[in-house]
């Protein structure tokens, strides 16, 4: 489907759209006076939207600096190393889930014994400190190694 649409006929308007975006990377100073002049001219030539989609292949959108995709890919990499390892995500949705079974029962339990309760969900908190203990290793771990 994607090169069916390649090769549909370009309007006027599409060409003027690609001569504009060409306009602009040569104020960016990504082109050149000549490279600017001859993709005009092969803009305004053009037939389909595949001629003009050739003509902008190497450029980045108009008004985007090369600092601002270099902040963008660091800030990736950022999010990615924060990102949990599965394995974790997995240990952590399971806690959490017997958490919730064990609060909910001992809710119930305690809406219908009178009299005292042995609040023994506060054992949750156990493997909890652990598997926080064992994040917080690994997110340092994986810290030290970016850094490297």
């Amino acid at each position: 489907m994607g090169n069916d649409v390649e090769r549909l006929r370009a309007a006027d308007s599409d060409r003027e759209k690609v001569a504009e975006q060409l306009k602009a990377a040569l104020d960016e100073g990504r082109l050149t006076l000549q490279e600017y002049d001859e993709r005009v001219g092969e803009a305004y030539a053009a037939k389909t939207y595949q001629e003009l989609l050739v003509l902008l292949t190497d450029l980045p959108k108009p008004g985007v600096s090369a600092a601002e995709i270099a902040a963008r890919r660091q800030a990736e990499e950022r999010r990615k190393g924060r990102r949990l390892p599965t394995a974790l995500l997995v240990l952590w949705t399971i806690w959490a889930a017997l958490t919730v079974v064990n609060l909910v029962v001992f809710g119930l339990v305690a809406a219908t014994v009178s009299g005292s309760l042995y609040p023994w969900p506060v054992w949750m908190l156990v493997p909890g400190a652990a598997l926080g203990a064992v994040t917080v290793g690994v997110q340092a771990i994986r810290h030290q190694q970016r850094s490297r």
